[in-house]
């Protein structure tokens, strides 16, 4: 069981001996977030899982959200799990979509669900695996969308940025199906310029979206990729990114090209996990 302080925060030690917190939300009632060694992983909202506050996490979802026909299920994998903001907002705006979720720490999934438990009849299931090996064993053609949003202390692990990892998540996916990834990176961007070129090896249909700022290469920031076989529906994805409350570019054809210059495709031989954040964005480990 997680030891609960009197602010209702719910702690509990996880992988690598880190602590996991849920934390009431302050400014918003029966909403919590998920905070790993300090940092904030995920926001949740139990009575409006629709509302995503993460900037990234409302990227993700306007792919999500031009995919399919509103309110279509999809067959949906999660690589990463945190709080199952995504899960969550996926099981509300599609009802009826079958997700399932690889979540390689198994403290932090009895935190969640202890803490933050799913409706009964949300057909989202949750496994306790490592993402490659989950992967590596599924079917064929098995899923609309896979979802990269794989963090070990805050970086991607190199097991997961080759271009044979992208092979088999392509493996997976139906003909017209998506490939979202998540990841972060600091100037001058080598990992997302890697990532862009060894993702769209294996997916030839890819854009890139991100805040203009972590694209100028000013600051570290989230990246997040869509990639498939078919073309994206690139408008739509712009008017909607223009118009969020945190907007974001999005970046094909031409633009993609000059970002990608001087990417390379990484292989398992030479793979290499994410950069770690800047050191001001690590906290001190919170005591216990």
């Amino acid at each position: 069981m997680g030891r609960e302080k009197r602010d209702g925060t719910v702690r509990r030690i996880v992988r690598g001996g880190g602590v996991a917190e849920v934390v009431p939300d302050r400014d918003r009632e029966n909403a919590f977030l998920l905070l790993v060694d300090g940092t904030q992983q995920s926001h949740v909202d139990l009575s409006d899982p629709s509302a995503l506050e993460f900037e990234y996490m409302r990227r993700i979802a306007a792919v999500l959200d031009l995919t399919a026909p509103p309110g279509a299920p999809l067959r949906v994998l999660h690589l990463g799990g945190g709080a199952l903001s995504l899960p969550r907002y996926l099981a509300a705006t599609r009802p009826g979509s079958t997700q399932r979720v690889v979540e390689i720490d198994g403290a932090l999934v009895e935190l969640i669900r202890e803490t933050l438990p799913l409706p009964k009849d949300s057909k989202i299931r949750v496994r306790v695996g490592d993402a490659r090996e989950v992967v590596t064993g599924s079917p064929d053609a098995a899923y609309d969308v896979v979802i990269g949003d794989v963090f070990d202390a805050a970086r991607t692990p190199a097991h997961l940025t080759s271009v044979e990892f992208v092979g088999q998540v392509a493996r997976l996916l139906r003909p017209d199906g998506r490939y979202i990834l998540n990841m972060a990176d600091s100037p001058p961007l080598r990992f997302g310029r890697n990532a862009v070129a060894t993702v769209r090896a294996v997916l030839p249909e890819l854009c890139l979206i991100a805040d203009a700022t972590v694209l100028r290469g000013r600051r570290y920031g989230n990246l997040v990729v869509a990639a498939g076989r078919t073309p994206l529906p690139l408008p739509e994805l712009r008017r909607r990114m223009a118009g969020d409350w945190f907007p974001s570019r999005v970046e094909a054809g031409p633009e993609l090209d000059r970002f990608a210059d001087g990417g390379r495709v990484v292989t398992d031989a030479d793979a290499e996990s994410s950069p770690p954040p800047p050191e001001l964005l690590r906290p001190e480990r919170p005591e216990l």
